[in-house]
């Protein structure tokens, strides 16, 4: 059976300007103005975002969990770039 839905999009919502993007969900779409406005109407129905991106999932990388030790261990032995050097005056508070 042939799939003919159109490749897979995940879709990412920012809620307001300056705010992270979230990832939201998934949906099958021929071009990007269609996975636009299929998440527009399926993931903002009620104004929950003031801005999407549409990313093709097959354009998505990620590291993989087996490679946590030999992936991420260049950052170990740079601890001037952690900020537990600095004092924060206790006004400002948590960060």
């Amino acid at each position: 059976m042939k799939d003919n839905q159109g490749p897979l999009w995940e879709i990412f919502l920012q809620k307001k300007a300056g705010q992270p993007y979230v990832h939201c969900g998934s949906l099958h779409a021929y071009d990007k103005e269609m996975a636009l406005q299929n998440a527009r109407d399926l993931y903002t129905r009620r104004q929950e975002a003031t801005a999407i991106w549409a990313v093709p999932a097959n354009a998505i990388v990620a590291s993989s969990p087996e490679d946590i030790g030999p992936f991420f261990e260049p950052a170990n032995d740079k601890v001037y770039r952690h900020p537990t050097f600095y004092q924060i005056p206790d006004a400002i508070g948590p960060m």
